[in-house]
């Protein structure tokens, strides 16, 4: 069973900075595009990011552009999302998702084959 894995969440003060991290031992994340969900209490599950396999797209929810920036490392089987200038309406419970294919201009709406467990992020002073 694949499992994806994301390490990196964290209690942050507003205005720092976190990297989080989505790999799957013994899977290879290769072929698939890689999205950043959120999801905060009371609140809808979001898009945040998501890269095509090759790195060469990447797409970002409006409220994180030049904040946020999302990269791949196939070689180290492991994708990173960097979050700098972080605000309190970014805490949330943070998911890698894994979707055969490409991202595509839907990529907010469609299937994932795979997901991880979430990790905190909680930004306050």
């Amino acid at each position: 069973q694949v499992q994806l894995v994301e390490p990196g969440g964290g209690l942050v003060q507003p205005g720092g900075s976190l990297r989080l991290s989505c790999s799957a031992p013994g899977f290879t994340l290769g072929p698939y595009a890689i999205g950043w969900f959120r999801q905060a209490p009371g609140k809808e599950r979001e898009g945040v990011s998501c890269i095509s396999r090759c790195g060469d797209f990447k797409y970002y929810l409006d409220s994180v552009k030049g904040r946020f920036a999302i990269s791949r490392d196939n070689a180290k089987n492991t994708v990173y999302l960097q979050m700098n200038s972080l605000k309190p309406e970014d805490t949330a419970v943070y998911y890698c998702a894994a979707g055969f294919g490409q991202c595509g201009r839907s990529w907010r709406r469609r299937e994932y084959d795979y997901w991880g467990q979430g990790t905190q992020v909680s930004v306050s002073s």
